[in-house]
């Protein structure tokens, strides 16, 4: 199945030691990204349970779990509680998450996307004249801030698998949150770059110095007041957070910012439902990938790019030392303009806003796809169209909302034949910039469309009261189609590039015969629509010179990827798992 894996790991495997990337960069080749720059990782291998994450302290605390007996949720819940603590530029309970389990028979997509408040309409973000605002006036502030979604949606996820009490998950968190955890480099970089957390004095207290200067690397940093949240949860549940004194206070802050207040009301918080929906399933060669459906973009996106790419034959393009060539760049980005085209314009939560033509299954139809392959030609289009699906009948505005990168991914596999995929985010670094009992909140509604409509008509991800807004999240799991084993979970943050590094990571891993840290650590490349993107530093200068010569504009940049990844490798017949980390960040995997 995972050729190249089941092969070259084997006596790795053995050993129980992981296997050593072949990627290899030259030290003067790494991209630095702030605080963590580019670190070289060879993954990690276990037979019983695993759980990947983007901070070891996470990581250690879903594994805690797992040895307790705990399902993958549970694993899941006890790593997300830590991030909130030692990764709140990213994610945390003041924010929203995508999840995509399967329980050994089938799988669903929990979705705990943040809500807009009941106030709020398509002129949120919107001037008196009607033009959008500054993305500062859009971010920063009450004004941005959606009802929080992670917490209900774990609960609901629990209910349903969750094998540990409730109250046992919260443990690590409340522990290392009353004890402190050392600020790591990646947390310190981001402190010393923003501009506005400082603003707020519940968050200038905790992240800064008396001078005003972020604690150190090292520094031991301990948050009483997120303790006292997690016992409060830990003990009443999530109406403890939805329905009490925190959603008063999370309302409070929103409204009582000096320069941009917000909308968000308690009776918003204590109204929230998370949704289960049905996930995204389409066949690529002899796999089965499943993710997320709307309101994020991600499932779509990555399938309609796959199926794009099932018209070649991607595995002639596989890289030369650790490369992709100008051809497999050539066709990956021209079916990220293509994806990203019908994404821009279709994609939105849809409890508000139909689907074009019949439906999720007219994007992701095969004959619609082959039709959208057939215009990948020698050289670049430049710019793709928006397809017209089959059935469509219905003309929709073009989006633009501000993405932004900060974002968090875990994966976890559990001894009992469950896994899962879950993105979680606060939006922007540090969300909103406003701190609340010892988390911070979102900035999520800035992914609604500034604008409500344009000469081509309504913009289907404008913001409507009680909406969810549209997102590039890509949790995904993916089966072996005629055994229907799980085969790989992987997702990563990365705002709206996100749909490119998890299709970079599937084509890596399916098609090019890599271990999922080998695909991962590939060099970041691909399209969202505009300039072919390619992560600086990390392709040599005659592919640049190639693509340019096929008529890509190219833009060379750090790619602020964060993914993680477990796959199974069957060695001698018996079920391994291998787990992988993003080098750009501060992840680990492990398991037993």
């Amino acid at each position: 199945m995972f050729k190249f894996t089941m092969l070259a790991c084997a006596a790795a495997l053995a050993a129980l030691a992981p296997c050593t990337t072949v990627l290899a960069q030259d030290s003067a080749q790494r991209a630095p990204e702030i605080a963590t720059g580019y670190a070289e990782k060879a993954g990690w291998a276990a037979r019983k349970h695993m759980v990947a994450a983007a901070n070891p302290l996470a990581v250690e605390a879903g594994h805690e779990i797992l040895k307790q007996g705990g399902s993958a949720i549970d694993a899941a819940i006890a790593t997300q509680l830590v991030l909130t603590l030692v990764e709140p530029q990213s994610s945390g309970i003041g924010g929203g998450a995508f999840l995509v389990h399967y329980d050994g028979e089938k799988v669903q997509a929990f979705d705990g996307r943040e809500t807009a408040p009941a106030a709020a309409d398509e002129r949120l973000f919107q001037n008196p004249d009607g033009t959008p605002v500054s993305r500062t006036t859009g971010v920063v502030g009450g004004r941005s801030v959606g009802a929080p979604g992670v917490l209900r949606m774990l609960e609901l996820a629990h209910k349903q698998h969750g094998k540990l009490p409730w109250k046992t998950l919260f443990s690590p968190g409340i522990r290392l949150s009353e004890r402190g955890f050392a600020v790591s480099p990646r947390l310190n970089g981001l402190l010393a770059w923003d501009a506005h957390l400082r603003k707020d004095p519940a968050a200038a207290a905790y992240f800064y110095d008396p001078a005003g200067k972020p604690w150190p690397v090292g520094h031991v940093l301990k948050n009483p007041a997120l303790a006292r949240t997690l016992r409060a949860i830990a003990r009443d549940g999530a109406d403890a957070f939805y329905k009490g004194h925190i959603a008063r206070e999370i309302a409070a802050k929103v409204k009582a910012h000096p320069t941009n207040p917000g909308l968000l009301t308690a009776k918003d918080i204590a109204d929230y439902r998370p949704r289960v929906r049905e996930p995204v399933c389409s066949d690529y060669r002899v796999y089965t990938v499943c993710g997320m459906p709307p309101p994020s973009s991600g499932g779509i996106a990555v399938a309609q790019m796959l199926g794009i790419l099932e018209t070649r034959d991607m595995a002639a393009l596989a890289p030369q030392d650790g490369v992709p060539g100008v051809d497999a760049v050539h066709l990956f980005s021209e079916a990220g303009r293509l994806a990203y085209a019908d994404r821009n314009r279709y994609a939105a939560d849809t409890d508000f806003v139909p689907l074009p033509g019949r439906g999720l299954s007219s994007l992701i139809d095969k004959t619609y796809l082959a039709q959208r392959a057939a215009l990948i030609g020698e050289r670049s289009m430049g710019e793709a169209p928006a397809g017209k699906p089959p059935g469509m009948d219905v003309a929709w505005g073009t989006d633009n909302a501000i993405e932004t990168a900060s974002t968090s991914h875990l994966v976890v596999v559990d001894g009992n034949g469950a896994g899962l995929s879950m993105t979680t985010t606060v939006e922007d670094a540090f969300g909103s910039r406003q701190m609340v009992g010892g988390f911070i909140l979102n900035n999520q509604l800035t992914d609604f469309s500034f604008s409500a409509k344009d000469a081509a008509g309504p913009v289907a991800n404008r913001v409507e009261a009680g909406k969810r807004p549209r997102s590039a999240m890509s949790p995904t799991v993916v089966f072996d189609k005629k055994s229907g084993q799980l085969v790989l979970a992987v997702g990563s943050p990365g705002g709206p590039a996100i749909i490119n590094y998890v299709a970079k990571v599937l084509v890596g891993t399916l098609d090019w015969g890599l271990n999922v840290q080998q695909a991962i650590a590939l060099p970041n490349f691909g399209s969202r629509n505009g300039p072919t993107e390619l992560e600086a530093g990390r392709f040599p200068p005659a592919t640049v010179d190639g693509l340019k010569a096929r008529g890509h504009a190219v833009r060379q940049s750090e790619q602020n990827s964060g993914l993680h990844g477990i796959m199974r490798l069957p060695i001698h017949g018996d079920p391994w798992w291998f787990g992988g980390a993003d080098p750009r960040r501060e992840g680990v995997a492990k398991g037993d």
